[in-house]
């Protein structure tokens, strides 16, 4: 899944970079300003998302979003039912995701069910009272949530704290959507039917999900599924355990134990996004380095449905990957390589692959969502094409490529099972297999070359006498032992 900031991609139609009808215009010399970034920025790319190797295109949210300022991210939307017209039109959007579906891609939609912006006309002029949540503190009925969304499972917590996390607005211009109120939950449900039915949707991903009212989207998500048995939605569950996360995934013993069933497909792997650059920053301990990896994936067994949740190591709300390893293509091969060929879907932010960065810490939301190079007329650098990338650039992008095509056409990656072993000298090895094949994935985080004794791993050996890594192309003999480079994965198919 790669994941793309509309407003941050490409200009492919300047007459729409700001709109007589919508209050902000377009500055790209702001950095939280309108850029000119549009849906035909993105059909104009289609050939270079494709030949990157992904399968399915998420966008934030492009649904109006007519605020003052600080419009362009899109969550806090004025208009459900139109695309905001400094990214095109209804039709576009379908002409988007029809040339997707050509391409055997899919589109999926960021879909908001927690807040809308408050310049949304419904809110504007409240049809009931209760179609929000209002706090009567303050003569705006704003109240700050406390974002600790851990209290929708904690069977001790206060009903002051969860009402705060559940009911409070997630920001000043983003007033709470009551989904308690049988009528707003109608709205939201019709809405996102008639969108997957009008634009030919591939998929959800659900912002904040946690911050709703869990039984009422409980109702929603099945409702949309009882409609369309195979259309896989992702909510947005940001929390840091296997438990915590776990619980919000269809069937999830851990939230039949909380009498709930959310019916939710899909969720999102925090507990791994958080571990990995830590892991790869560490030296091995007990609990550290790929120790750290290793002790995430026990955890699998909370998940009713393992091989359907998201895995990423960034996102549009995080630090750039390679802000963090400050660049380095080696850090970027490790984790790309893991996100990779582990269970569950792999979803990755545009412009990582060609090595784009940005510091949050130091520029917030706008260092981390920058223009992508060669997606305006004026760039003075194209990065959409090959023969003008850098040479930084172009290794970035064909390990991405090169791996990504690869796991498109491997079944044994998207459902086979997983065997992990335990690391050693901070070295991590795990098998993915099923009836008909095998490969092994090897990552060495040291920075000095290790030996591997492949008598370690007879038990998922066994039968195979030798194999070919798919990064590099060299072919190896599985009898003895194996020797892996400082800081580099491999990916050996077994025959």
């Amino acid at each position: 899944m790669y994941l793309i900031m509309p407003d941050r991609f490409a200009n492919g139609d300047e007459k729409n970079d700001s709109s007589p009808n919508l209050t902000e215009k377009a500055d790209r010399s702001l950095p939280n300003g309108r850029h000119g970034g549009d849906l035909r920025g993105i059909i104009n790319n289609l050939d270079y998302i494709q030949n990157l190797g992904a399968t399915a295109v998420w966008l934030t949210p492009v649904n109006e979003d007519n605020e003052k300022v600080y419009s362009y991210h899109g969550y806090a939307q004025t208009d459900l039912y139109k695309i905001d017209a400094r990214y095109g039109t209804n039709e576009e959007y379908k002409e988007l995701s029809q040339k997707l579906n050509k391409r055997n891609m899919k589109l999926v939609m960021d879909y908001v069910t927690n807040h809308w912006g408050i310049s949304h006309w419904m809110i504007k002029d409240l049809p009931t009272k209760d179609w929000i949540h209002l706090f009567n503190d303050d003569e705006n009925g704003f109240k700050r949530s406390n974002y600790k969304t851990t209290t929708q499972f904690d069977t001790n917590a206060s009903e002051i704290d969860r009402k705060v996390a559940l009911d409070g607005w997630f920001d000043t211009t983003m007033p709470d959507v009551n989904q308690k109120n049988p009528l707003v939950l109608k709205y939201l449900t019709q809405n996102a039917i008639w969108w997957i039915e009008y634009a030919e949707l591939g998929g959800f991903r659900v912002d904040t999900y946690p911050y709703n009212d869990k039984e009422a989207m409980a109702k929603w998500a099945r409702a949309i599924t009882d409609e369309y048995p195979k259309f896989n939605i992702v909510g947005e569950t940001w929390l840091n355990t296997a438990g915590q996360i776990s619980a919000w995934q269809k069937d999830s013993k851990t939230g039949e134990a909380a009498n709930y069933n959310s019916n939710l497909p899909s969720v999102m792997d925090f507990m791994l996004y958080g571990d990995l650059p830590k892991a790869l920053k560490e030296k091995e301990g007990w609990d550290s380095g790929m120790n750290r990896i290793y002790n995430s994936f026990s955890s699998d067994f909370l998940y009713p449905d393992i091989n359907n949740v998201m895995v990423f190591f960034e996102n549009h709300d995080t630090e750039r990957w390679n802000e963090i390893f400050n660049d380095d293509p080696k850090a970027y091969k490790l984790g790309l390589t893991l996100i990779s060929t582990v269970r569950g879907i792999p979803q990755i932010y545009y412009g990582s692959e060609i090595g784009m960065r940005g510091d949050k810490n130091k520029g917030g939301d706008a260092d981390i969502r920058r223009d992508f190079p060669g997606g305006w007329k004026s760039d003075k650098q194209n990065a959409f094409q090959n023969s003008t990338q850098t040479p930084e650039q172009k290794e970035f992008y064909q390990f991405t490529q090169k791996l990504l095509n690869w796991r498109k056409e491997k079944e044994v990656i998207h459902t086979g099972k997983t065997k992990n072993f335990v690391p050693q000298n901070n070295v991590f090895v795990y098998f993915r297999y099923n009836e008909k094949e095998s490969v092994m994935v090897v990552l060495n985080n040291n920075e000095k070359e290790q030996a591997l004794d492949l008598k370690h791993f007879a038990e998922s050996l066994n039968g195979f006498s030798k194999g070919k890594d798919i990064i590099s192309d060299k072919e190896f003999s599985l009898q003895n032992n194996m020797t892996i480079p400082a800081k580099t994965s491999m990916v050996i198919e077994l025959n």
